[in-house]
């Protein structure tokens, strides 16, 4: 009798691999969560699982590149969690608040955040890896990014928690809102990433303090910082913009000047 061959064993998938996805699927459950908070009338919790998930979608990424565990079906995953997260689950918000009283107009506002935010989203996949971007580029997005337009969108909820209602819940001022954060998203504004900005040694124990403070503030006065931290992101994009286009000046000066000048035929 033959022996009998054993069959190669598959190799398992380390725990390190599993974590990043893990992650973005608690994401993903955070922000359908707030949906189910809109239904039942919970406006602040459905704020915070929005803003729960917009946490566990930044950690998710960077822990994966520290156990190098990055995948393409976790690139995938986590553009479809974002898509429901940020793109779905706000506008639903938004919609059982207070524009489902505005009636068509009000659910066509809904979409087109929506939209706006698949549309950006699939831009975002495309431009992943693209070699031919210059240095400067690599700390911008192009365009807000979908956590911090489900943040911005939802700012006119959560000044009406802080301060009441009569201004920031009717339906016109969401509708501003919604229309201009679903514009900010497919536009080519350059805003900043926060991915690659390293911090000088000296001001590492200053920042840190800051954000026990900020974490101190969230605790004690919750909604006052998150319309703070919205108001704060709004002013930045401006900011953003003018130091592109700086860098970009910098960089097209630089380029012309090692090029030197251009030569000229010498005359018959």
């Amino acid at each position: 009798m033959f022996p009998r061959r054993r069959r190669p064993r598959i190799p398992g998938l380390s725990i390190n691999k599993l974590i990043p996805n893990i992650l973005t699927l608690l994401a993903l459950c955070a922000g359908l969560t707030s949906i189910r908070f809109a239904v039942h009338d919970m406006w602040k919790e459905a704020v915070m699982a929005t803003v729960l998930a917009a946490i566990l979608d930044g950690l998710d990424g960077r822990v994966a590149r520290l156990l190098q565990g990055t995948s393409k079906f976790g690139a995938e995953l986590d553009s479809l969690s974002d898509f429901v997260s940020f793109g779905v689950a706000p506008a639903m918000v938004l919609y059982f608040w207070t524009m489902r009283s505005a009636g068509g107009l009000g659910w066509a506002l809904v979409l087109l955040f929506s939209v706006c935010c698949a549309l950006r989203l699939a831009r975002f996949n495309t431009m992943i890896g693209e070699p031919d971007l210059p240095p400067y580029a690599y700390n911008f997005f192009t365009g807000v990014p979908a956590p911090a337009a489900a943040g911005l969108v939802l700012l006119p909820l959560a000044l009406t928690i802080q301060f009441g209602g009569g201004f920031f819940d009717r339906p016109p001022v969401v509708a501003l809102f919604l229309m201009g954060v679903a514009l900010l998203m497919v536009s080519k504004l350059p805003t900043y990433s926060f991915k690659k900005v390293r911090i000088p040694h000296k001001w590492v124990l200053p920042i840190l303090l800051i954000v026990g403070l900020v974490a101190a503030f969230l605790v004690t006065e919750p909604w006052l910082t998150l319309s703070g931290a919205g108001v704060a992101y709004l002013a930045s994009i401006p900011l953003a913009a003018r130091s592109f286009r700086r860098l970009k000046a910098q960089t097209d000066t630089a380029g012309t000047q090692a090029a030197g000048p251009t030569a000229h035929p010498p005359e018959l």
